[in-house]
């Protein structure tokens, strides 16, 4: 994963299992913010990864670049990654790309998104929905 540094600009690539572990800019050595984006996950491996290892609440989007509310809701998905910025860490599975991840989580339909805590789901919310409606959804 690539960050940018809010102070000198500089791009920082990290490894998925760093981006919460207050990680410091290569150059200016400032510590780097947490994500403000929904974060891909590309693989099963890393998908675990995240939800064995992130000490934070895990909001995941199920969704595929074909489907017309998932592209409706990807904008309230990004606010809501940045109103959540260090309390919750929001990602993004495209189940075109990682079939597996779909059918191990029985996702039906998309978008679907999905709350994990210490690595077990708490709620599933299945539909597009706006950055407030998915707060209140899923209790955050």
């Amino acid at each position: 994963m690539i960050r940018s540094c809010p102070q000198c600009s500089s791009k920082n690539r990290l490894p998925l299992k760093r981006i919460l572990e207050r990680p410091t800019c290569g150059k200016c050595k400032e510590v780097l913010p947490p994500p403000a984006h929904p974060v891909p996950i590309s693989t099963g491996y890393d998908f675990r990864m995240v939800l064995q290892d992130s000490p934070l609440p895990v909001l995941v989007d199920f969704w595929a670049p074909w489907c017309g509310p998932c592209k409706a809701m990807a904008p309230e998905f990004d606010r809501l990654a940045g109103e959540l910025s260090g309390e919750v860490l929001l990602v993004k599975v495209n189940t075109d790309e990682i079939p597996a991840l779909g059918s191990e989580h029985q996702i039906r339909s998309i978008p679907t998104t999905i709350l994990f805590r210490h690595g077990s789901e708490v709620s599933r919310v299945r539909g597009a929905a706006s950055a407030n409606g998915l707060k209140a959804q899923h209790g955050l």
